[in-house]
């Protein structure tokens, strides 16, 4: 095809796309970027109710019946179906998760949409993906951005942005799980069926299980207790067991305390009752700038000195980049390492 030819059907696939798009409907907000939460019409599928109950089952049921190196082949996902003519070269993710999914198969995004207010890549990703160039952020997708690329794949998630699925249809075959979050491991898998690369993605889970359960048992059996708190800009978290870090310190073990023992993301609580928070152990992140948040009015309660794990000296601030908006394998494992370094003796 000649390059004018080229540029003649980029143009019209984009006319196509923005015409989508302009049509589009539904509530684009996802929340708090990294943790799987929603808002507006995406709320069932965000937090509670059996859409997200379901969610890691449905997303297993997902994906090819054709064999390595097979092409075409068509991928069921979360939008229906999508046909892929040949191996995808020209990756671009809407996503952490996603990002961090594609990294670890080796594979060096041309597009990615970071988080709000943060255009920069994940540190622990930053060797291995290369230099993507920017396409918007997860909340507001920038399609022309995503054209100029020329990918021959987007992979995303229908939580983020189930009202651009068409619009980036136009662009490139197009590929979403339901969500990020707790169903990591089943949208790595998914991600890795349409990369044609899932025999790897099956080594790199593995290996994460053996070193997870390699973990609980140097814990021992008389194992403590981990309460998960994040501090947000406009709102305090207790994380249980439907979310990333959750899902980690089941693989390991880790008992919870009873009100983060729910089959949900997180409870929400005020600064005045951090003593919900009490546990033999306390792992604490920020999201975004410490002084935007209910941190200090939390820690200036005289609830939190009397916590047993503050006077144990067992509350510890952690990296969020990876304990919480990690998603990924890649984040998995170096929340394993950190782990390890506080909990084996």
């Amino acid at each position: 095809m000649s390059v004018r030819r080229r540029g003649t059907a980029a143009a019209v696939a984009l006319a196509a796309a923005l015409s989508l798009a302009a049509c589009g409907s539904g509530d684009s907000s996802s929340g708090d970027a990294g943790s799987g939460d929603g808002g507006g019409k995406k709320a069932a599928v965000a937090t509670g109710g059996k859409d997200f109950a379901d969610a890691a089952k449905k997303t297993a049921s997902y994906g090819t019946d054709a064999g390595p190196g097979e092409f075409p082949r068509t991928i069921t996902h979360a939008m229906g179906t999508t046909e892929l003519k040949k191996r995808p070269e020209r990756v671009v993710v809407l996503d952490v998760g996603e990002l961090d999914n594609v990294v670890s198969l080796g594979v060096k995004p041309v597009g990615y949409a970071p988080t709000e207010g943060d255009a920069s890549l994940p540190g622990y990703l930053e060797k291995g993906a290369g230099g993507p160039k920017n396409v918007g952020t997860i909340n507001n997708l920038n399609l022309e951005a995503v054209a100029a690329l020329k990918p021959d794949l987007i992979l995303g998630s229908q939580l983020r942005a189930a009202d651009k699925y068409q619009a980036l249809s136009a662009i490139a075959p197009t590929v979403f799980s339901i969500r990020p979050g707790f169903t990591w491991k089943e949208n790595y898998l998914l991600n890795a069926q349409a990369l044609d690369r899932t025999a790897r993605a099956k080594a790199a889970l593995a290996a994460y299980d053996k070193k997870a359960a390699a973990l609980g048992k140097g814990i021992g059996p008389d194992k403590p207790t981990v309460s998960m708190v994040r501090y947000m800009p406009d709102r305090l978290r207790l994380y249980a067991k439907a979310s990333f870090i959750g899902t980690i310190l089941d693989d390991v073990g880790l008992p919870r305390p009873e009100n983060q023992r729910i089959e949900d993301l997180a409870v929400e609580i005020s600064p005045e009752k951090i003593d919900d928070a009490d546990a033999d152990w306390i792992f604490t992140g920020v999201y975004g700038d410490p002084k935007k948040t209910e941190r200090d009015s939390a820690r200036s309660n005289p609830l939190w000195k009397n916590l047993k794990a503050v006077k144990d000296g067992h509350a510890q601030d952690v990296d969020d980049e990876t304990w919480y908006l990690g998603l990924g394998v890649t984040a998995a494992e170096l929340v394993l390492d950190d782990l390890r370094g506080y909990l084996v003796a």
